[in-house]
């Protein structure tokens, strides 16, 4: 499928003002790796964007799109937010990615892959005083490049960032590919503060994602290949990890799957994306390298852990208020 570029630059209500509940919740574009932020009573849905021309192409993947919504079943499209070039010191690849906020300003950390100086896929900041943005590259530089790590030979291991503040204030970024790793952040939210540690947690593939709720930290990612969502829980960002087991099963239809979490008028949510989107006239079906995203409630049982994360194609089928 072949988008007409303006098609992305404007808004677009994606449910023309219906209460319409389905999953994938965007049909009308590929999307994946959803980051999923609330800020100011809306639901900030970050995500990839696929333009694999097939099922048989490898990910072809150049910048990163944006969705918000104030119920969790009506979503507006908006532009793409930024590319992977611009990062200049990059050369593609816009993969995962993850939004926070800090004193008025939005910070977008993203998986790209590094021109030729130091090669293998490294993890960018991009910055804006908008979370629709446009952002700029926030450094210069990398946060994080292939070179830095030495856990396995491949040069996709530092993938995937996902951050976590604490409610002191520190700032940790996970992220990795087959070995899980964490970092403190400084302040300035752009520079590491200490040494990139190695997370013990069974059957890790990649998609690291930390939140917390009430006394417990919650660790989940995508698990064994093709990819399941498993989870692990702690009573510290710092670990030791409790391996709780599958979340998410498999996505039906793609080998990758990556979650994000959030709560959002009181009540829990789950993103994921799939290979299932169905095909339209003149245009293939969803698959390994064309994914779409999706939405479930998830709730907690009494002792903390979390219930299985069920696949529906209806989604969320009444608005939040």
């Amino acid at each position: 499928m072949k988008l007409i570029k303006s098609t992305l630059t404007a808004a677009l209500i994606l449910t023309s003002g219906l209460s319409i509940a389905k999953n994938p919740i965007i049909d009308n574009v590929f999307t994946a790796d959803p980051a999923a932020f609330v800020h100011n009573d809306t639901v900030y849905l970050y995500t990839g964007h696929d333009e694999s021309p097939s099922n048989n192409v490898f990910f072809q993947m150049h910048d990163w799109l944006v969705f918000t919504s104030k119920d969790m079943v009506n979503w507006t499209q908006h532009g793409p937010i930024m590319r992977a070039d611009d990062f200049k010191w990059a050369k593609g690849s816009a993969w995962a990615a993850h939004m926070i906020e800090r004193d008025g300003k939005f910070y977008f950390y993203t998986t790209v892959r590094h021109k030729d100086d130091k090669p293998g896929f490294a993890i960018g900041v991009g910055v804006s005083d908008n979370p629709l943005g446009p952002f700029k590259d926030a450094i210069g530089k990398a946060l994080v490049t292939d070179d830095m790590t030495k856990h396995t030979p491949n040069d996709w291991d530092d993938i995937d960032p996902a951050i976590h503040i604490e409610e002191n204030g520190d700032v940790y970024m996970f992220f990795g590919n087959l070995v899980p790793k964490y970092v403190k952040l400084k302040d300035n939210l752009i520079e590491l503060d200490g040494p990139i540690k190695v997370i013990d947690v069974p059957n890790y593939t990649e998609a690291a994602w930390v939140h917390k709720k009430n006394d417990n930290y919650y660790l989940s990612y995508a698990c064994e290949f093709p990819e399941k969502i498993c989870y692990a829980m702690s009573k510290s960002i710092h670990g030791p990890w409790e391996f709780k087991g599958v979340l998410n099963e498999l996505a039906g239809n793609s080998e990758t799957n990556h979650q994000s979490i959030i709560e959002f008028k009181g009540k829990d949510y789950f993103f994921y994306h799939t290979g299932g989107l169905p095909p339209k006239p003149g245009q293939e079906s969803g698959g390994r390298f064309r994914r779409s995203v999706a939405v479930e409630e998830m709730k907690y049982n009494p002792d903390g852990s979390i219930q299985r994360i069920i696949m529906t194609t209806e989604g969320i089928t009444e608005p939040v208020k």
